[in-house]
């Protein structure tokens, strides 16, 4: 669902940003020094062995308003490969992100004496860890963050003299910190924002973090999300490091990255440092989502397509696309509803006439003894109406928002509504009973929260008019029509420093709650504003989780640091734009690392309307979103995959292909949930030497090693794709193969024709596919094992977990999981594959087996009289099992003028093998001389 007030066009933003840029400093101006910084007055060794130090404010300044004079610093290495750093007001108490949101290590307490006993204060001064090493200088304060086997500087908030960047500064509502960087450091993160340049972070670019319901076609813009993360990859000498840095605060902030520093401006709260030293990317994902919370278990169903409309009128036209969906042949598990099946946009309630009851369970009934599932829309905003028994129940246990005693009064698509508290443990019980309420109304699959930054369609303290209806039920149901006056009496809602918000550097309480509205224990919005989705999420996981114990499935617009534990994310308004397809690779690719792994964009554009061509490309490359979702605009053409014929053909084939890969992806989502590998991933997880996949945005790995390749233009029938060294192969024509140097490769690629390559040294498990995961996920087995292209010696592995997936727990050892380790060796003529089964009844119980086995890359030619599996020799004429081999053809042969090489597809089918068993098998090849 869209606000469109808040739509801006490319072109006016970038004008209004240069315009602000005059008088604002710019984000590319030289930065203005502010004060003296800190110096140390004291430092002591914890009983932990951390570090406990004291700062005094040098030299006291108003900009921004008063200095706080005393700061504590406390540093630890909480983990071999995490430092903690955090420096707070060493005298009273502030504003962090609450240790029960965020389960950490709570720092000591303020001391009640400040010893400046030390005559000769330290001047310099360390503290080691196993991988990171912590110093400071003492006047004026600094410190780095070093990793110890090299010595190479993470960190350093030393300006150093340079013009960089200044001291730091600590004020109540104004807090600045720098860092060096190397120019050549390739930085990711901070978001969440729509990336015009793609993954890499582009200096001076804005990078402003503050919850914003802004349409997503809106460039460098604040969106929905929060996450003050970013991993830093550098390459020395060819040899890759890579690192990430968490500041763990909730209030907003602009962050400037100038190529060789970052600047932090935040108005709030702490500075709470996290560094991670990987020192691989995937290392870097595993420490940081071990700290924040793994990403969540999604059930089998979710990894399957889904398809939604804001309009769908009445149930008949959900009861239609289903049926549609079904006679085009194109696979589907999931519909969903936006707001119409609503009482008046009311949460948690059907709308009698277009909706009623008895019919939609007869329809639910139906769906799901197919195995499809429905899940459907909540926004936070609790209409205002006495009849309403969701806003009685929410008055009488006092869940809302406050702003002067009273329940702070917004307007969203209801009308007038309050905001629940979700930071009070009464909201999340009395959200738990409504959930709970409803679900025994309607028995929905999953929620879907939205509009939770939360939105609101006025600004300021407002009150319900009297003598007209607001709405009036006539034109658009986004006009404020609440009587409002704005609030800027109290520094919370105009505060000193204004950060870029909207990109345009409006109020901070514009369109959202007001920054001096209070939550539970007199916590202020202006400090909590930015975790109302995350403390959302997890108020509405708590609650389905308890329903009937089986596995949440919830998708959430708004997100912070640690809101992949509860939720999927999907990035929000887009447009059905060229520009917008290739944009949405970037926002995947992105939350991944931000260890929300389950991400897609809306298919064919969210905003009218995707071109016939466009959608044709934009299901080729949301088939292999982690979440692969079509959702329209209320005011679109309808745009579901079946409304083309060229589109439906696309989408046979590439939600065909998709279907066959959930166990790959289901694998995925598991090693996602033990250790925050993101599902979708940029090339330079797999290759971080290769230093020219470092910015590529135009391609992504699912996995360590299947590579999609789309076209992203308009009018293209073949697309120029990088290629890292090594064999890759065809996943829908496993004969073209490529051999690459590491270099660029231009691939045929008609309208109905997606680029996807497997890597060399791979094991993967595939399935015959269907039209719902339900039935695809009973049919047989198939393993695809890659070794290079005409390699002697050689080794492959792979992985498949398979487990209960409707358990809330994603976990071996409770007797409904298996998992299966795959190994192939190529040595000395023979290939030998086997398998090593942990807890193999649950997929014995099953049945499920594996039929076919296809070998990549071989050279010479079978002999078929050498295969034995279990041990016991099998002649291929006298049993069920066919051997057959297919030569390989190779692209480079014409990029490359090399001579002709050959390589061969060997499969082995009418397999027997049961994946709850291991096996062993091998077959001998007549090598070539």
């Amino acid at each position: 669902m869209f606000s469109p007030t808040y739509l801006l066009s490319s072109s006016t933003l970038y004008v209004l940003l240069f315009l602000l840029s005059c008088f604002y400093g710019g984000f590319s101006s030289a930065p203005t020094k502010i004060g003296k910084g800190y110096r140390l007055i004291s430092a002591e060794e914890t009983p932990e062995g951390g570090f406990l130090c004291h700062l005094q404010v040098k030299q006291k300044n108003n900009i921004y308003g008063p200095d706080i004079p005393l700061l504590q610093l406390y540093v630890k290495h909480e983990t071999g490969d995490r430092l903690r750093v955090h420096i707070t007001d060493a005298e009273k108490q502030r504003w962090e992100v609450p240790y029960n949101l965020l389960p950490r290590e709570q720092p000591p307490a303020l001391k009640q004496t400040i010893g400046r006993s030390r005559k000769n204060p330290l001047t310099v001064s360390e503290l080691a860890g196993s991988e990171l090493i912590f110093s400071f200088i003492a006047d004026p304060f600094s410190f780095a963050v070093k990793r110890k086997s090299n010595g190479q500087t993470l960190f350093n908030s030393s300006s150093g003299g340079s013009d960089s960047f200044g001291e730091m500064v600590f004020k109540d509502q104004y807090l600045e910190i720098s860092t060096q960087l190397p120019k050549d450091a390739s930085l990711y993160g901070l978001g969440e924002n729509t990336q015009p340049h793609g993954i890499k972070l582009y200096p001076n670019d804005p990078y402003t973090l503050y919850t914003t319901d802004v349409s997503a076609i809106n460039l460098n813009t604040d969106l929905y999300g929060s996450h003050p993360v970013y991993m830093d990859l550098r390459n020395v000498g060819g040899q890759p490091f890579a690192h990430a840095v968490l500041l763990l605060n909730s209030n907003g902030m602009d962050v400037f990255y100038r190529g060789n520093s970052l600047t932090y401006k935040i108005i709030g709260g702490v500075f709470d440092f996290y560094f991670f030293s990987g020192p691989t990317p995937l290392g870097v994902v595993d420490q940081y989502t071990s700290f924040i919370g793994r990403p969540a278990p999604m059930p089998y169903w979710s990894l399957g397509f889904h398809q939604c409309r804001w309009g769908y009128h009445n149930l008949s036209v959900v009861e239609d696309v289903v049926e549609s969906y079904k006679k085009a042949q194109i696979p589907l598990d999931v519909i969903w509803n936006d707001d119409d099946h609503m009482d008046g946009h009311k949460d948690f309630t059907l709308n009698p006439v277009n909706y009623p009851r008895p019919k939609l369970l007869a329809f639910l009934d139906k769906i799901h003894s197919r195995g499809m599932k429905y899940i459907v829309i909540i926004d936070p905003g609790i209409g205002v109406n006495s009849s309403y028994g969701v806003y009685q129940r929410g008055i009488a246990n006092d869940v809302f928002i406050k702003y002067d005693g009273e329940p702070y009064l917004a307007q969203v698509w209801p009308g007038a509504v309050n905001f629940p508290d979700f930071l009070n443990p009464k909201t999340v019980a009395w959200w738990g009973d409504e959930i709970r309420r409803f679900h025994e109304l309607v028995p929905v699959d999953g929620l879907w929260i939205d509009m939770n930054e939360a939105s609101n369609f006025c600004s300021g303290k407002c009150t319900i008019p009297k003598g007209k209806q607001c709405p009036s039920g006539t034109g658009p149901g986004w006009i404020c029509c609440l009587d409002c006056k704005n609030i800027t009496k109290t520094r919370w809602d105009d505060p000193p420093y204004k950060i870029n918000a909207s990109g345009l550097q409006v109020p901070i309480g514009f369109k959202t709650i007001a920054t001096s509205a209070v939550h539970y224990n007199g916590v202020l919005e202006y400090d909590a504003h930015s975790l109302y989705g995350f403390s959302q999420a997890i108020a509405t996981h708590k609650a389905l989780q308890g329903l009937e114990g089986k596995r949440p499935f919830i998708l959430s617009r708004s997100t912070y640091v640690g809101s992949g534990k509860y939720a999927a994310h999907w990035t929000g308004d887009n447009k059905g734009t060229w520009e917008d397809l290739k944009y949405s690779i970037t926002a995947v690719l992105n939350f991944g690392m931000f260890g929300v792994p389950m991400v897609g964009a809306d298919i064919c554009g969210f905003y009218p309307a995707p071109t016939e061509e466009l959608c044709n490309r934009w299901i080729e490359v949301g088939a292999f979103y982690p979440f692969s979702r079509d959702h329209a605009n209320y005011y679109s053409p309808r745009q579901e995959l079946y409304q083309w014929k060229t589109v439906t053909k696309s989408a046979q084939n590439a939600l065909g292909m998709r279907y066959k890969l959930l166990p790959y992806l289901y694998t995925l989502n598991y090693l996602a949930h033990t250790s925050g590998a993101p599902i979708a991933r940029p090339l330079f997880f797999s290759f971080p030497a290769y230093k020219e996949c470092y910015g590529l945005s135009t391609q992504f790995l699912l996995g360590s090693s299947l590579m999609v390749s789309p076209v992203l233009e308009k009018g293209k029938t073949s697309v120029k794709a990088l290629f890292p060294p090594g064999s890759w192969y065809s996943l829908f024509d496993m004969t073209q193969t490529i051999v690459s140097k590491g270099q660029y490769f231009t691939l045929d690629a008609p309208l109905h024709v997606v680029n996807v390559h497997l890597y060399q040294n791979t094991i993967l498990p595939m399935q015959q596919g269907g039209m719902i995961s339900k039935e695809a996920r009973m049919t047989p087995f198939t393993l695809i094992v890659t070794f290079p292209a005409g390699a002697r010696e050689a080794q492959a592995k792979g992985n498949l977990y398979l487990d209960n997936d409707e358990l809330p727990e994603m976990k071996l050892g409770n007797g409904y999981s298996t998992h299966v380790d795959l190994y192939a060796t190529l040595k000395q003529g023979s290939v030998k594959i086997w398998s090593e089964v942990q807890e193999g009844k649950f997929a014995l119980d099953k049945g499920w087996k594996i039929e076919k086995i296809t070998v990549l890359g071989l050279s010479g030619s079978v002999d078929t009289s050498g295969l034995e599996i279990n041990g016991s020799p099998v002649a291929t004429g006298a049993s069920n099992i066919e051997l057959t081999s297919v030569e390989q053809m190779h692209l480079q042969d014409v990029e490359d003028g090399v001579g002709k090489k050959k390589s061969l597809i060997v499969s082995l089918s009418g397999l027997n093998l049961y994946v709850g068993k291991k096996f062993d098998m091998s077959m001998k090849m007549g090598v070539q001389g």
